[in-house]
C-alpha cells in the first residue's frame, strides 16, 4: 500500500462530455417522439454520462489501475516496461510480459505528473 505521502494522479474524461450528453438528449427529442420505441435513443447520452463518470486512470506508488465503463485492470510498476504514445496522443502502459494497456484520458501533456506520481518509476520527459 502507499503511504498518504505518496504523490496520487487521477486522470478522468473532461467533465465536459455530459454538457455533451445534455445537449445530445436535447438533440434527440424531435427523434425520440417520432415513433414507437425511439426513445430508446436516449440510451447513447445515457451511456456517454456513464462512460464519462466511470474512466479514469489512477496512478500511485503502488502501480496503475485502469478504469473503463465494463470492467478494469489494476498493473503493479514491475510489470511496467515502458510507455508507448500514440498517433492520437494517447498513451499505452507496455507491459513487460508482452501487450499494451491503454491509459484512458491520459495525454502526452500529462506525462510529467505521471512521472511524478509513479514515484520515478517513469521518466520525466520534462526533465530533459
Amino acid at each position: 500500500m502507499s503511504s498518504p505521502a505518496t504523490p496520487r494522479a487521477v486522470f478522468r474524461v473532461s467533465p465536459l462530455m455530459v454538457l455533451f450528453a445534455l445537449f445530445l438528449s436535447v438533440c434527440a427529442i424531435p427523434v425520440a417522439f417520432n415513433g414507437p420505441y425511439l426513445w430508446l435513443i436516449y440510451l447513447v447520452p445515457l451511456a456517454v454520462v456513464a462512460w464519462t463518470l466511470r474512466t479514469r486512470t489512477v496512478v500511485d506508488a503502488d502501480g496503475l489501475r485502469v478504469r473503463r465503463l465494463v470492467g478494469g485492470r489494476r498493473v503493479p510498476w514491475d510489470a511496467v516496461g515502458g510507455l508507448r504514445v500514440d498517433r492520437r496522443d494517447g498513451v499505452h502502459a507496455v507491459l513487460t510480459g508482452g501487450g499494451e494497456v491503454a491509459l484512458p484520458a491520459v495525454h502526452t501533456r500529462d506525462l510529467h505528473q505521471l512521472a511524478v506520481a509513479s514515484g520515478g518509476r517513469v521518466p520525466d520527459p520534462a526533465a530533459e
